[in-house]
């Protein structure tokens, strides 16, 4: 063996994590847990925030969406400049940033102070995401240990969303609304004491100069499209909505052309040279659009076609997510045993397409049916989400794993309002045309508006009223599930083809050795 064979030999050898980086990793995961349940922790407190603040109709939605908007327009920026600057200092900023914002968010005196927190939450956001994930990247370089890592990332992400809805209503029950942001506070303070002292630091060391013009580049395409899907998915094909998209298309046209020429791109054409880079990122996109897609039915049906109140709903629909703590690990020991990845990505996307299949057979009275569905649509989303994640990562030189992780969430942001738009579309088209004619024109809108009818009419009427829109209902989640079930089936045959000949030797542990400063 040559000294250089022998070199190589060496370098392939990867530095096994110990016990440090799995107490840093649980230390990670804190922000990860605040971070998604604080796109859910308002379900319950609005109302709560409403009758104090007496914010306007406008107002209320900005309270609501403005922290998945900033979030998702800055995960990009963020993530470039986290390789730039040291992913640890971003964390770190972004912990002091995001616990600020909790205490001003919990103390708001008015409409506009919240909305304003709740920004400054999207911008700590946005910086707590992809410095997470590229630190497990670049914290684990065995191939064994990041999996099972990024295993544990994803399935604290999905808990954390799920759970948000719950603690918001069990806070705001037994405290005033502010408490749902108080509780960020003592997390981000052991982050901020901890890390430091577990979480060594990293950055690229030849990052070249950042380019401030793809900052508002990436903006300008990210929050248009996503706003013009959101509003689209709710209010129907607008023509304000539908020329929102326009614009932000057009931008993501000159933020890609600008990418591909300039000498220091914000995020690098390079990641997609990597033979397993791109498949992933589309393949996590549509994982999202599916779990997206069935939640904005499931958490519906269990209030106004089970009547359920919002906090039993909240309950029952955490019950799904027990499953999720056993798919990440099952996914990545298949692995690691020798299957080839595709084919466990494809069977997860083949278990949520089973999980849209018993939502297709569901009545008026279903509920476990419809719980069984949303888990097993839970499990093979976090299969595929923990798989192609760490397929992305390991495709990408670890001083871009920053940017990486950013596209990453960037396209599950895409993913989620997608399957919002795509399927509740659907489901919204098949109920207008089997709710009655002769119904009152609120209940030809939404299910919600045909039950606030109801409780104004006649017993009769209203019992009739009731159950032919629940009926309705039901019939539109039932082809808008089918049309679910077929875009995974379609993704799990699209990921056995593109990645079945994407082996470990054409996605290195570490392709290119990080800086690391103690």
């Amino acid at each position: 063996m040559t000294n250089s064979t022998h070199e190589q030999a060496n370098s392939a050898v990867p530095e096994r994590a110990g016990r440090k980086e799995w107490t840093a990793l649980a230390v990670l995961m804190l922000p990860l847990l605040l971070v998604s349940m604080d796109v859910s922790v308002l379900y319950f407190a609005v109302p709560a925030i409403s009758a104090d603040l007496e914010p306007s109709g406008t107002q209320q939605l900005w309270i609501f969406d403005i922290y998945a908007f900033v979030l998702a327009g800055l995960l990009m920026t963020m993530g470039s400049l986290g390789d730039r600057i040291g992913r640890r200092k971003l964390l770190v900023f972004g912990a002091a940033a995001f616990g600020a914002a909790s205490l001003t968010a919990a103390y708001a005196n008015s409409a506009e102070l919240l909305i304003a927190a709740r920004a400054v939450l999207g911008i700590g956001g946005a910086t707590l995401m992809p410095s997470t994930m590229a630190l497990v990247r670049t914290m684990f370089r065995d191939a064994g240990q990041r999996a099972k890592a990024i295993g544990i990332w994803s399935g604290v992400m999905v808990a954390g969303i799920a759970l948000g809805s719950v603690m918001s209503g069990i806070l705001v029950e037994h405290f005033w609304w502010g408490s749902v942001f108080l509780v960020n506070l003592p997390a981000m303070v052991l982050l901020l004491v901890l890390a430091p002292v577990l979480i060594p630091e990293f950055k690229d060391p030849k990052p070249g100069r950042f380019d401030l013009l793809s900052v508002p580049l990436s903006m300008a395409a990210v929050l248009p499209v996503v706003y013009g899907v959101k509003e689209i998915a709710a209010e129907g094909l607008e023509p304000a909505y539908v020329a929102s998209l326009a614009v932000g298309l057009v931008f993501a046209a000159l933020f890609v052309h600008r990418q591909r020429t300039t000498e220091s791109p914000l995020i690098s054409p390079a990641l997609f040279r990597g033979r397993g880079f791109a498949p992933a990122v589309l393949l996590n996109l549509i994982s999202s659009l599916s779990m997206m897609g069935s939640a904005y039915f499931t958490t519906q049906y269990l209030q106004s076609v089970l009547g359920k109140s919002a906090m039993e709903a909240a309950l029952w629909a955490l019950l799904p997510s027990v499953l999720i703590g056993f798919a990440a690990p099952v996914a990545t020991a298949l692995v690691q045993r020798g299957m080839n990845r595709a084919y466990v990505v494809s069977t997860g996307f083949v278990v949520s397409a089973f999980g849209y299949g018993l939502l297709t057979l569901i009545g008026t009275d279903s509920m476990w049916t419809v719980l069984t569905g949303a888990g097993l649509l839970a499990c093979g989303a976090v299969v595929v989400g923990s798989q192609l994640t760490d397929l992305a990562l390991s495709s990408a030189p670890a001083e871009k794993a920053g940017s990486a992780s950013s596209l990453l969430e960037t396209g599950q942001e895409f993913g989620g309002a997608l399957g919002m738009a795509l399927l509740g579309t659907i489901g919204n088209a098949v109920y207008r045309s089997e709710i009655p004619d002769a119904a009152p024109a609120e209940a030809h809108e939404t299910l919600g508006g045909a039950l606030a009818v109801a409780q104004h009419l006649p017993d009769k009427a209203a019992s009739a009223l009731t159950e032919a829109a629940r009926e309705a209902f039901t019939s539109g989640m039932h082809v808008a599930a089918f049309t679910g079930a077929a875009v995974l089936l379609l993704a799990a045959a699209v990921a056995a083809v593109t990645l079945r000949r994407i082996t470990p030797a054409e996605a290195p542990t570490e392709p290119e050795p990080a800086k690391a400063l103690a």
